[in-house]
């Protein structure tokens, strides 16, 4: 049972404490009682009047979230760069902006065009009659949406799969040789935006040569956070993007990496986590003129509905350990121990036996 003598014992440490509580909630922890609270089983038996403390609050029933805001970069994500496996002259480059699709030319080389087509693995062969493998499944699955038949998708490049890529070649005015060599195609995940251009038409072409720089043509939002902040970036959470004009739309990151930023001068390099997050389609339509733009992003990494709270200096410490609040009634209080679930905001979810919204319960000034 805690005497006067204890109880006002508890207020002076009642500071020492809520600094505590502070630290954790700018790290984002969710706190848990641990102590023993048998002894405070239904509170503790009310005290005097000359007791009460300071200032008071009422416990009330609220939705809490641990959110982070931080800065976006809306635009079209990250580039790949595109580079020549075939020696000779660029005599045809698209201009920076322009959407290419499967089956069109990314650049010509000698008038020839180095084709778009889609898949996950990189070209990195010549690709002919017993040729095996993933490269050879997705050539095949393209020339299949591009109207080419007489085959089976699979990942065995057969004499059904070299005659109707000598009729292809017949179409793009290529020698129809049935073999794609090295160069002839890029793949990509899908439509591309060309980004930048390194090289110019008319200059030489050699294998390892930059061409261009390419991204989706989806507008998504960039966003780098410090590596103690991964916990918020989960690939297909939603989050909120507060556009440039004030609007709020949603977001769902959709790509997690890690990345190294070089430091200046004598510095370190710092690791950041890197989201993509993609827009709705109503955001896509607010920043149809927008090619770039700084916004903000909030993510939520928890959220607790219609949970009792108190501000978080309403908490104490107590003596039999852990922490609860001091119930006012009247001329009289009382010490409830609680557990202490999500922060937010400068308050704290709470649970413990007896608790009711509208509760009073002491609080510092």
């Amino acid at each position: 049972m805690a005497s006067l003598d204890e109880v006002s014992g508890r207020r002076k440490r009642r500071g020492r404490i809520v600094a505590l509580l502070a630290v954790v909630v700018v790290a984002g922890a969710a706190l848990v009682a641990a102590g023993n609270t048998g002894l405070l089983t239904g509170g503790a038996p009310p005290s005097a009047a000359a007791a009460l403390p300071p200032a008071t609050t009422r416990i009330a029933k609220e939705t809490l979230e641990d959110t982070l805001d931080a800065d976006g970069e809306l635009g079209y994500g990250p580039a790949t760069t595109a580079v020549s496996r075939k020696p000779g002259t660029i005599t045809w480059l698209p201009d920076s902006g322009d959407q290419i699709t499967r089956g069109e030319p990314l650049y010509k080389i000698d008038n020839d065009p180095v084709v778009l087509m889609y898949g996950g693995t990189p070209a990195y062969r010549d690709l002919r009659t017993g040729t095996e493998g993933r490269d050879v499944r997705a050539l095949e699955r393209n020339l299949r949406k591009l109207g080419y038949t007489g085959f089976t998708v699979d990942d065995e490049y057969t004499w059904a799969t070299a005659e109707a890529v000598k009729e292809w070649q017949d179409d793009r005015g290529l020698p129809e040789t049935g073999v794609v060599e090295l160069g002839r195609v890029v793949f990509a995940d899908g439509k591309v935006r060309v980004d930048t251009l390194d090289t110019q038409v008319g200059q030489p072409a050699a294998p390892g040569q930059k061409v261009l720089s390419h991204t989706g043509t989806a507008k998504v939002v960039t966003v780098r956070l410090d590596a103690e902040d991964q916990r918020l970036a989960k690939p297909g959470a939603r989050v909120s993007v507060t556009l440039p004009d004030g609007r709020d739309v949603t977001g769902k990151i959709t790509e997690v990496a890690t990345v190294i930023e070089p430091g200046e001068g004598d510095q370190e390099p710092d690791t950041k986590v890197e989201a993509l997050v993609a827009i709705s389609a109503k955001a896509r339509k607010a920043t149809a003129g927008l090619d770039q733009a700084a916004v903000d992003v909030t993510f939520t990494a928890a959220r607790r509905e219609n949970v009792l709270t108190v501000p978080i200096v309403s908490l104490v410490a107590l003596r039999e350990g852990g922490f609860g609040v001091e119930v006012v009634e009247g001329a009289a209080t009382r010490y409830v121990a609680v557990e202490a679930g999500l922060f937010s905001g400068g308050r704290v979810e709470i649970s413990g036996d007896g608790l009711a919204e509208g509760m009073t319960v002491g609080t510092v000034k």
